[in-house]
């Protein structure tokens, strides 16, 4: 079977989740989710992974839940949110050996009104954000980071706001730029509501055009993130 657009029941189970979110609903209409969204979802990462291969060669795909396919069960432990299931569906696509979640990548979600497309990595944990501010002390690195976002920030691209407000110890607060250091993630993305593309395989073409406009932002990201292993 070829991916020929996500669908639209796919959509609608979303919003009829919305109104229903509970285990004992989801559970009931299991296999809505799996014809309508875990089926087609599966379908996109194996194309979309293809593509991605022109791009990054050793990117990493695997269609399956806990994959390139996030869980739709929600862990309340770690969420404000204590809704059981999740309201929207993760596609992720990454490089490296470490933790996909801490591994620059093409990522996509969507939900019931509309769908992201983003690459990066959209948290820094405390040993990656050590990382990450110990590689901009490096003037090159700084400066080739503020090109790529300024690039990518003209082809109207949009990038997460920085959390800190002051800058962390041991840095000039002189230095061009350097106001990078107050980000504790680095991802650019762009949304669209769930439109006619959504729902037909240019869909494949609209995300792999995103994903090259942003292929250099996803190589920085990767390089800072291994750059303690050299």
């Amino acid at each position: 079977m070829q991916f020929n657009g996500f669908k639209k029941d796919g959509i609608k189970f979303l919003k009829d989740l919305g109104s229903n979110n509970s285990k004992e609903w989801f559970i009931d209409h299991r296999h809505l989710w799996q014809k309508h969204i875990q089926d087609i979802d599966i379908l996109f990462i194996e194309e979309m992974g293809e593509h991605l291969q022109a791009l990054v060669p050793t990117i990493h795909f695997r269609p399956k839940v806990g994959g390139s396919l996030f869980k739709i069960y929600r862990d309340v432990r770690f969420s404000k949110d204590k809704t059981p299931m999740k309201s929207k569906i993760g596609l992720l696509f990454w490089q490296g050996s470490g933790h996909r979640m801490q591994s620059s990548s093409f990522y996509m979600h969507y939900d019931k009104d509309e769908y992201f497309i983003a690459s990066g990595i959209r948290n820094f944990k405390t040993d990656l954000l050590k990382i990450y501010r110990e590689y901009i002390k490096n003037d090159l690195h700084r400066n080739s980071l503020h090109l790529i976002m300024e690039e990518l920030k003209d082809k109207g691209y949009l990038f997460g706001e920085p959390k800190f407000k002051r800058l962390p110890k041991g840095l000039d607060k002189n230095l061009d730029h350097i106001h990078l250091a107050l980000y504790s993630s680095m991802f650019a993305y762009k949304s669209f509501k769930i439109d006619d593309v959504f729902f037909s395989e240019k869909i494949v073409d609209r995300c792999f055009k995103i994903y090259d406009d942003m292929r250099e932002l996803q190589e920085w990201v990767y390089k800072m993130s291994i750059s303690n292993q050299n």
